[in-house]
């Protein structure tokens, strides 16, 4: 049932993004998408170390005085790396828009530590509305930033197509999203940000307690980030930022199943394993059960990309993105696996596996430059 609620809101999110998709990839076109992209995957390898991780530990503790002193703690982390990332940009701006054909929007990477700050509330929400099962509420707000963000960039389009536009866009994104699920929970907000710190210890309890979240979850999730970004970035500063669009909509129509279902299915799943776990349930027949379902699900949508992706593309999209169609039914191989993977992904945070997790991750990220500069070489 919470999984069906998930899915409800987020398809309605993404029928909305689905049919405005056609308009706005051809008021845009591909170079514009490109430089979007290319400042997506910085922010996506930036958010994160952002909190160290720590958000993701709302949802364990049994007491919610514990979980609360998580948030504060998060939070905190947030302003400090924030106020980091911002020092580190006055210095290396010029530089990092040099290295990856950002020059017309150089300005704009002075939004990254808002972004940081702004993803870590959206983050500290999230976990609290999972934490409370408030599915529901987590639904209607994926369904109303759709809508909000893709009317705006259709609505700009029209007069702004340029690549600014697009950036600005996925800047606020995760800003509007937290201030959203913060509306939307005001009387727990009230309880949660406003309550007195009763005991100063308390969070530096809790972030000795979940230390494996920075030392193993963080770095994982970092080079995980850098090794899905990669393609982007390299893409942008070899072969002009045409190329990053052609990958960046094609990787991202196919993270819609991800999105639609992949991600309800973990959300609730992250919960229900926890729940398992403390009440000693076999884990493994719940985990093989979601796997499973998600598998069959994505051979679908997956396969139909893999057989007739260019010419889909091109009709959706419009002529000019033929290419990208090319790029998506090779991505869409080894999307299909990381859909299915998801349930064995959440699952290995409550199996204290973070330390498989970041070793794994690594393994990837060398395989996967090795591949780029072995494919790029030829």
């Amino acid at each position: 049932r919470n999984v069906s609620i998930m899915v409800l809101g987020t398809a309605g999110a993404q029928a909305i993004t689905v049919l405005m998709s056609p308009i706005i990839t051809r008021l845009y076109g591909p170079e514009a998408f490109g430089i979007m992209g290319t400042f997506t995957s910085i922010i996506n390898i930036v958010i994160p170390i952002s909190a160290l991780t720590y958000p993701v530990a709302i949802v364990l503790p049994k007491q919610d005085s514990e979980a609360i002193s998580i948030i504060r703690l998060s939070i905190k982390i947030a302003i400090f790396i924030s106020l980091l990332s911002l020092s580190f940009l006055i210095l290396f701006n010029e530089q990092i828009a040099n290295l990856f054909n950002l020059k017309d929007i150089s300005l704009f990477l002075y939004l990254i530590p808002i972004v940081i700050l702004t993803t870590v509330f959206m983050q500290v929400a999230e976990q609290w509305l999972i934490r409370k099962k408030s599915f529901g509420i987590s639904a209607r707000v994926t369904f109303y930033q759709s809508l909000i963000i893709n009317s705006s960039k259709t609505g700009f389009g029209l007069f702004y197509p340029n690549a600014a536009v697009l950036v600005i866009h996925t800047a606020v994104s995760n800003g509007l999203r937290a201030l959203l699920m913060i509306l939307h929970i005001k009387s727990s907000a009230k309880k949660i940000f406003i309550r007195k710190i009763n005991n100063s210890n308390r969070e530096s309890n809790v972030a000795r307690k979940y230390k494996d979240f920075p030392l193993f979850r963080a770095p994982e999730t970092f080079l995980n980030a850098v090794s899905q970004g990669l393609p982007v970035l390299m893409l942008s500063a070899f072969f002009g930022p045409a190329s990053a669009g052609y990958y960046t909509l094609g990787r991202s129509t196919l993270s819609i199943p991800g999105t639609l279902i992949g991600k309800s299915v973990g959300d609730v799943f992250y919960p229900r394993i926890t729940q398992a776990f403390h009440n000693k349930e076999n884990m493994s027949k719940i985990l093989k059960k979601a796997t499973l379902m998600l598998a069959l699900i994505g051979i679908v949508p997956f396969g139909i990309v893999i057989f007739f992706g260019p010419h889909l593309f091109s009709f959706v999209f419009g002529s000019e993105w033929y290419v990208a169609g090319e790029y998506a039914r090779w991505i869409a191989l080894w999307t299909y696996f990381g859909f299915m993977n998801r349930p064995s992904v959440r699952s290995l945070p409550v199996l204290g596996a973070q330390k498989f997790h970041l070793f794994y991750t690594i393994l990837m990220l060398i395989v996967r430059i090795a591949v780029l500069i072995i494919g790029y070489s030829i």
